[in-house]
């Protein structure tokens, strides 16, 4: 399969315990000296830990911290490039100005103000964030506001994508796996944590696929270099099939290749607040991979990871992995924050937190085909006002009148969810 054809969903198998002893045993042939290569990426990961908490002692930012202006210039230094590739992550300065994003996050209070979004909320329809309080959501359900689209379709966010996206090897073996400059969009939700809110917070974990990373042949070509024994040749950054790559469906499903996951900050908020956590080390997938292979882990497990959910990490499979865990530093409005898509995070808990805590979650999606099919898909539900086909079918904002139309698309709006846009009649007398 070339990376222009269309994949089909991956079928679950009906035994996934005999599924994960058979693959095992295909696994531990293929490579070997399973413990070797273990005790190597296990050292390779300990170096980065080790650096780390280095930094941490020193006082700097574990996160990579890039100005929106060295962006749009073409002037990052390259420590910081190399940086970013170290960490798999970036917190980007002044991507959209301050007071922009504090008129964004007023109007969206507006927004669901104006529509009895409360008296209408139904309670969270999935627990991947956790229990949610149904009177007073954190993560609303809302996909269409004008702030949301106006964020997606900035051509500030467009310009930040393009430079993530360029972080990865998009071409490789022969092949384009994806076009660095084109994003597509990919609408997610927001969320508003008011002050004095108490969270339990989200426990740490991977999204885009838990056993179908050992079990589906897609993720078994991305991961083939690890799963032949042959760290070395692992680059966490090589795009190589992962735009092929289709997880079990479930209402944890991604339905696009992000390069990056991110959100746009609405609001100031503080690194001690019950902020976003990361293990800033793309490669401790590899650590993640093999540690099941082992022979202290059941034959029947992959260290915890079940289908239909996030791939968890955690202080019994993963001490060493735990050791990095990093938060990012301080926010303003306006800012954004990046992860690489294999990067392992968290949202640390927070008890009647000080300032509010909003964002709005925009990754880096760039164009192939798996990631224009769903964008068709996405445009239909915009049209609609429903929500979008990864996420429950909850569809409150059909018969908002105020949410963003086709109309209010620019360029890289109807770019991002493939429609051609339509010349209208005075547009066609001025260019003549």
């Amino acid at each position: 399969m070339n990376a222009t054809e269309q994949t089909s969903w991956e079928t679950q198998p009906e035994d996934v315990p005999a599924a994960i002893r058979a693959v095992k045993a295909k696994l531990r042939a293929q490579i070997g000296d399973v413990n070797k290569l273990f005790a190597t990426i296990e050292a390779a990961v300990a170096e980065e830990v080790a650096d780390i908490k280095a930094a941490k002692a020193r006082g700097e930012n574990v996160w990579p911290v890039v100005n929106y202006t060295d962006i749009e210039d073409g002037t990052v230094p390259q420590q910081t490039l190399d940086l970013i590739r170290r960490r798999g992550c970036a917190v980007v300065r002044g991507q959209i100005p301050a007071q922009t994003a504090t008129d964004w996050d007023q109007s969206l209070v507006d927004y669901v103000d104006s529509n009895n979004f409360e008296q209408k909320y139904r309670g969270p329809a999935d627990n991947f964030f956790g229990k949610l309080k149904a009177s007073k959501p954190e993560i609303y359900p809302i996909y269409w506001s004008p702030a949301q689209m106006e964020a997606r379709q900035h051509e500030h966010t467009a310009k930040v994508q393009s430079f993530l996206n360029r972080q990865w090897k998009s071409e490789s073996q022969g092949v384009t796996w994806f076009d660095p400059d084109q994003d597509t969009m990919y609408p997610d939700r927001i969320r508003r944590r008011p002050p004095g809110a108490s969270s339990n917070g989200l426990g740490a974990h991977t999204d885009s696929g838990s056993v179908e990373r050992w079990l589906t042949p897609a993720y078994q070509k991305v991961f083939s270099s690890l799963f032949h024994g042959d760290f070395a040749s692992y680059d966490p950054w090589d795009a190589a099939y992962r735009t092929e790559v289709d997880e079990y469906p479930s209402s944890t499903m991604c339905s696009v290749f992000r390069s990056f996951q991110g959100w746009l900050a609405m609001s100031q908020m503080q690194h001690d607040q019950g902020v976003l956590h990361v293990v800033p080390i793309p490669a401790a997938m590899a650590y993640m991979l093999i540690r099941p292979l082992l022979d202290d882990v059941p034959e029947d497990s992959l260290c915890g990871a079940e289908a239909g959910m996030a791939l968890a990490a955690d202080e019994k499979w993963h001490p060493l992995l735990m050791e990095a865990v990093s938060g990012i530093p301080d926010v303003e409005p306006g800012d954004s924050v990046w992860w690489h898509s294999d990067l392992i995070h968290s949202v640390e808990p927070v008890e009647n937190q000080q300032g509010w805590g909003n964002v709005i979650y925009i990754p880096a999606a760039p164009m192939c085909a798996k990631n224009a099919a769903y964008a068709e898909n996405v445009a239909e539900r915009f049209r609609l006002g429903e929500s979008p086909t990864d996420f429950p079918k909850e569809d409150y904002e059909t018969d908002w009148e105020n949410r963003f139309k086709e109309d209010d698309l620019n360029e890289i709006g109807a770019r991002g969810l493939g429609i051609t846009r339509r010349v209208k009649p005075a547009d066609r007398a001025a260019s003549i």
